[in-house]
């Protein structure tokens, strides 16, 4: 139909107007995933429909498995609780059975009832270029984690164009994902009870939900280490005083320690649950009560041991003009991540506090498997 003049200049400008750069793209994944919808992953001339485990509903999960060719990606640590081979090394492609359902794809997702439902399987798992490729599957899980979901997706090749309404993601742009530049929001002087000289600074990255705070003691020097703490959020910790960590006292020594010497800087990270999230991290307290420690329960989840990304902490203390730290830890893979982000550690300053009955075991985990030093 012929259009006149005056309407195609309009609709022109509007679609570019409308249009998704990268990060929006990736915004917009992470947020449909989330809310149970489906997206579209593209890598080397292939597609495929992912959906969420966790937040998927069960007319969808049936509309996908009756296009036929469906598969739930999880990763290597989930699949080796499951007793699946993962032949595509960090993940594996399970084939979904003909006639499994929502309680199927949840079951095999999550681990809570793994102990009390024992005898799931046998499980069938893709190799080789089988679609959906490696490549797709590990774009989704990937999505999944960066949603603070279950890193579980249920997966279905496509052949021609994308469904209407659907974003489409290359798996490129989600694995070669650089992080986002952080910016300072605000600042403000808060008086605190360890120095009444404390000063909030609150950092963004662009379409992330994420709100980083690097809390400063004092006025202290830029042109000398400071003493630093980076600190990942703990809300059972820090707010409601949990005994099952460490979190909260150290925390408040560390403010104390910064208040004695008259100045220092604390980055308060939205990493909860060593970057997993609230609701993972509650999932692995339920598998600890089932006797696993917390390694063993990130890895039936799914997760790695340490989800956390420390350049974060780096990009924060460099925009705030420090670039040398007294680094308050006593783990030693944080001090190799600030020297490679580029932040010199002229000291590690130990900061042992907060044992008791509960966390004993916890602690003497965190020794032996992730290298505390305790």
């Amino acid at each position: 139909m012929f259009q006149s003049a005056s309407k195609r200049s309009i609709e022109a400008p509007m679609s570019y107007l409308l249009a998704l750069d990268d990060a929006e793209r990736l915004a917009r994944a992470r947020a449909d995933l989330r809310m149970g919808l489906p997206l579209v992953l593209t890598h080397d001339g292939q597609a495929a429909l992912a959906l969420a485990a966790e937040t998927a509903a069960a007319r969808r999960v049936e509309q996908l498995r009756a296009m036929g060719g469906a598969t739930l990606a999880i990763t290597s640590k989930r699949a080796e609780t499951l007793r699946a081979r993962a032949y595509d090394g960090d993940l594996a492609r399970v084939r979904v059975p003909g006639d499994a359902d929502l309680r199927w794809v949840r079951a095999t997702a999550d681990p809570a009832e793994d102990l009390s439902a024992p005898m799931k399987g046998p499980f069938a798992t893709l190799r080789g270029d089988e679609a959906p490729s490696p490549v797709l599957a590990r774009a989704a899980i990937r999505l999944a984690k960066a949603a603070r979901l279950l890193p579980a997706a249920l997966m279905v090749p496509l052949d021609g164009a994308a469904p209407e309404g659907i974003v489409e993601v290359p798996a490129g742009l989600v694995l070669e994902a650089r992080l986002a530049p952080l910016s300072e929001v605000v600042a403000a002087r808060v008086p605190l009870a360890v120095s009444q000289a404390g000063r909030v600074h609150v950092f963004r990255a662009p379409l992330d939900d994420a709100e980083h705070v690097a809390i400063e003691i004092g006025s202290p020097a830029r042109d000398a280490p400071v003493l630093a703490r980076l600190h990942s959020a703990c809300f059972t910790g820090d707010l409601l005083g949990s005994l099952k960590c460490d979190c909260g006292p150290q925390l408040h020594a560390a403010l104390a320690r910064m208040g004695s010497e008259g100045a220092g800087v604390l980055l308060y990270l939205d990493q909860e649950g060593r970057g997993i999230g609230l609701a993972n991290k509650m999932r692995a307290y339920s598998l600890q009560d089932q006797g696993f420690d917390t390694v063993e329960a990130n890895h039936r989840l799914g997760f790695e041991d340490d989800e956390r990304d420390f350049r974060i902490g780096a990009q924060i203390l460099k925009a705030l003009g420090f670039s040398a730290v007294r680094l308050l830890t006593n783990n030693p893979a944080k001090v190799a991540r600030m020297e490679e982000a580029g932040i010199r550690v002229t000291e590690r300053v130990p900061l042992r506090v907060g044992l008791n009955d509960q966390n004993a075991a916890y602690l003497a985990t965190k020794a032996a498997k992730s290298g505390h030093l305790l």
